[in-house]
Parts: C-alpha cells; sequence; structure tokens
C-alpha cells in the first residue's frame, strides 16, 4: 500500500490452515460458491501424498543418482501421462504423445550437465524442452524444497505445469508469437486440471484433499509468482511475465473446476480481464529509487484507511476505530483486529497488528509472504462487517464470512487508483500478500466470530469476486441479500 499523492501502503506460517480461525457451519448459494465445497467438491481434510498400494514408476531418467526424489518425479510423470491418456482426445485437438524423456538434475553442482542449450549449475527450475521432446527438474534443490515446504502433491503439481507445456505443442495452442504470460498460464490451468483428477480418487499414484492438501499446491504455486519490480525496470531486462500469485492460482483454480478445455481458450485478452487494472508493478520515486510499496502500520495510517473505506462504503452510520482491547477484543486467540457489532466498534491490537505487517518472505523460517496488506486487508475484512451490518444480514454464518472476502476484495480493487480525498493507493504486491493470508490464517475470510470456511481455494474465489466484481455480487453470490 502506499499514500495517495501525496502519495507514499498493503505470511504465511508454519500452519497453511485456518491458523487463528475456527470453521464455521451454514447454507450454501450455489455449488460453486458453497462455503463446504471447493470447484463443487467437498471441502475436506484428509490424506494427501503417494497412496500406500501405488505402484512401481515406470519412467527412465537420465542423469538420477537414484534419490527418493527422483522417484517421486517419475511417479507424477507417469500419472500426468496417465490423465492425459485418458483425457487429451475429449479436451484438445492433435494427437497425444507421452512425454518419455526424462532427466534429472543437481542445481548444486558445478559439473551438473548442459541441457537445452543452458547449465543447470544453479538453474533451481524445472523445464520441458520443446526441441528434445525433454523434462527435466532440479533433484537438488527444487524438488526437495517444494517437497519440504508444501508437501509431494506440490512436486505433482510442478510435474503437471510442465508437462502442460508439452500438451500445448502437441494440440498447437501456441507458436513463436505467443506470451510468455499466456504459456505459463495456460500450463497452470492445466496443472490444475490434472489435480481435479487425483482429487476425485482417480489417480493410481496420489490422493488430495480438498482442504490441507489443496492449500499446501496452492501456497506452492503463490511461491513461483512473479518477482516485485518496476515496469521500466522489467523492460530494460527482457524479462518474461509470469503473473503474479492471484494470477497463477486463478490459472490453476480455471483448470480445476472447468477442465482442460478452459485452459486451451487461455489467451491474452482473457489473461486481462481476468486480472482486471489492479498494479502490475512498483513505482520509481523522484530520486529514481523503487518504491518497496510496503509503510510502517501506525494510528496515522489506520486512520487514513478508516477515512478511505467510509468513503468508499458511505455508511449512514460507520464503524469507530479503538485501539483499547477492553473495548473490543478479538473472538479468537491472537487475532489483531475484531468487530464488535452492539457498539459498532473495530478493535485492533496494535502491536499485534504491526508483528502481522513485518515485511518478511522466508521458507526457512516458515514464513511464505507477509507485508503491510496482510494487516490492511485484515482490518478492511472487519470494516466490511460493519457493512453488512448496515445491510442487515447475518454476521455469523460460513456465508458471511465469504461474502467478507469478497466486499474485502472490492475495497482493495476501489483503493488501487488515486482518488481526490483518497489517502491509501494498492500496490503491486499487495493482493499477493492477502492471498497469502487467505490461505494461512483466513483472517480476510472470516465471520464476524473469527471462524472461517475449511478450504483456502474458496476463500480466494470468494475474495477475487470482489476484487474483479461489485458489492451486490458478494450479496448474490454469498448469501441473500436479507436477514438469514
Amino acid at each position: 500500500m502506499t499514500w495517495g499523492r501525496g502519495l507514499a501502503a498493503m505470511v504465511l506460517t508454519a500452519a497453511l490452515a485456518t491458523g487463528c480461525s475456527s470453521s464455521v457451519a451454514g447454507e450454501a448459494v450455489s455449488p460453486l460458491y458453497d462455503p463446504f465445497r471447493v470447484g463443487g467438491l467437498p471441502a475436506v481434510d484428509g490424506p494427501s501424498g503417494i497412496r500406500e498400494d501405488a505402484p512401481e514408476p515406470v519412467g527412465t531418467v537420465d542423469n538420477t543418482d537414484g534419490a527418493d526424489v527422483d522417484r517421486l518425479a517419475v511417479l507424477a510423470v507417469d500419472d500426468v501421462t496417465e490423465f492425459w491418456s485418458q483425457h487429451y482426445a475429449d479436451a484438445l485437438p492433435g494427437e497425444f504423445e507421452p512425454v518419455e524423456k526424462l532427466m534429472s538434475f543437481d542445481s548444486n553442482d558445478p559439473a551438473s550437465p548442459w541441457v537445452c542449450g543452458g547449465r543447470t549449475y544453479r538453474l533451481v527450475n524445472a523445464f520441458f524442452c520443446p526441441p528434445l521432446a525433454l523434462l527435466a527438474w532440479d533433484r537438488g534443490v527444487m524438488v526437495p524444497v517444494a517437497r519440504k515446504f508444501f508437501g509431494d502433491m506440490s512436486v505433482v503439481a510442478l510435474i503437471a505445469h510442465e508437462y502442460g507445456h508439452a500438451v500445448q505443442r502437441m494440440a498447437g495452442l501456441i507458436d513463436k508469437d505467443t506470451s510468455t504470460l499466456v504459456i505459463e498460464q495456460q500450463a497452470d490451468c492445466f496443472a490444475g486440471a490434472h489435480q481435479r483428477w487425483v482429487v476425485e480418487g482417480n489417480s493410481p499414484r496420489f490422493t488430495l484433499d480438498t482442504g490441507d492438501g489443496l492449500n499446501h499446491v496452492l501456497a506452492a504455486a503463490l511461491t513461483v509468482r512473479d518477482p516485485l519490480m518496476p515496469a521500466i525496470v522489467a523492460e530494460l531486462l527482457d524479462v518474461d511475465e509470469h503473473g503474479n500469485a492471484l494470477d497463477r492460482i486463478s490459472a490453476f483454480q480455471l483448470g480445476f473446476i472447468n477442465g482442460a478445455q478452459t485452459c486451451a481458450a487461455i489467451d491474452d485478452q482473457e489473461v486481462r480481464q481476468r486480472r482486471g487494472d489492479l498494479p502490475r508493478s512498483l513505482e520509481l520515486g523522484d530520486d529514481g529509487t523503487v518504491q518497496s510499496g510496503d509503510m510502517a502500520i501506525d494510528e496515522s495510517v489506520l486512520a487514513a484507511l478508516m477515512g478511505d473505506l467510509d468513503a468508499i462504503f458511505l455508511l449512514s452510520d460507520p464503524p469507530t476505530l479503538s485501539l483499547d482491547p477492553r473495548e473490543c477484543a478479538g473472538p479468537q486467540p491472537g487475532t489483531p483486529v475484531a468487530y464488535c457489532p452492539d457498539g459498532n466498534v473495530l478493535g485492533v491490537d496494535l502491536p499485534a497488528l504491526q508483528r502481522f505487517a513485518a515485511p518478511a518472505s522466508e521458507l526457512r523460517n516458515l514464513v511464505l509472504l507477509q507485508g503491510d496488506n496482510t494487516a490492511l486487508s485484515a482490518l478492511t475484512s472487519r470494516y466490511v462487517l460493519a457493512v453488512q451490518r448496515e445491510r442487515e444480514v447475518a454476521l455469523d454464518t460460513a456465508e458471511a464470512a465469504l461474502r467478507t472476502a469478497c466486499l474485502t476484495g472490492f475495497a482493495q480493487q476501489a483503493m488501487a487508483e488515486p482518488v481526490p480525498g483518497r489517502q491509501l493507493v494498492l500496490t503491486a504486491g499487495d493482493v499477493d500478500e492477502a492471498v497469502a493470508g487467505l490461505l494461512v490464517n483466513g483472517i480476510v475470510a472470516s465471520n464476524v466470530t473469527g471462524a472461517t470456511v475449511p478450504a483456502g481455494f474458496t476463500r480466494i474465489v470468494a475474495y477475487r469476486s470482489g476484487l474483479l466484481g461489485d458489492p451486490e455480487l458478494c450479496y448474490t453470490r454469498f448469501g441473500r441479500a436479507g436477514n438469514g
């Protein structure tokens, strides 16, 4: 987040689940926006990873050292191959040809081989090489790190993404003029289609639950988002755009919900429509330095946010802000923000909120992404409970939790452009911080009791609905506009 002109704005912890929020019961409005479903499937926790009765991997890997991470990667290749052998003809033109050339390498090893015209030493990545029809992965860093922090299924999703690049070429979906962004978004989408197949119990090798397991897969997708930089720097460095966290997760969700045929329809126009007019790059200051987009959270920033939200929602009885925990304490232990309807008060534990906002992105310390909008989106979510109070809808239901995420998204959409009289402006990276919070603690998608819904997937769907929609959409998708 940054100050509006006069401009100067918004963690994944160890547990990728509901964090300090509990889950809540309720009734659904639509299968797709059901608080207890994920793309129409039940939202449940359960086993995720390699099945006990999984067959042995059958692919042959060049340059392998026989490590268990290579066994996992080959098992994933076998699984994605089986998925496409069953579904390619129904979704895509052309003829399916299995990827048979596989290679692993160790990016820590200076003697690691050159592949596809480039060095693999220090190449912490996985890739598909079209001229060789070869799929390769880093067994030294990338696969073991993904497995450690996000679980086996994040590795399977990684392989499914790279295999998607092979599928694009089989189907003739891309050519030399296709943007890198479209190429990557299609591959993210294909990975989502495969993961749905696994969730539905079709894979003989893997299982994936729609709660914590899928949350981890989405968190892994967030870590491979584009780095933040000014647009002019990206142009000078000729940096290919792959997509921010919301881009990558939303493409994955498209494939998961609608299937592989939807992925084939992704083009530049579809991506532009799906991402809206949200900021994509950091600003340069008057002195030429890159503006981080993160601001220190203090009383003046909270007052500015309250003023901006008052101007966005124009409530007849706007809530007041209190920094005294005795006036409105959080309903869940460790929650730095709360809303108390009886007094129409937003309560803030300022030191706790400041810890929430401290910029961080360090997997080794079990933090995925945190910044000022981790905090400011959480406080915005408590404000929009007051918006719902004035609308006279229930505040303590599962629908209210998702409606809160949706209205928070709308508020942040409204803050994406400088407006006369407004003080804060959304900056590049702010939405990614909000998405990380939705996966970890769920505060932005929680109701007045602090309870959220089980699946981070569904919380993000609700937030994005508001980010690209309007308030009325939040009420129609996530509960009736009146009482009840």
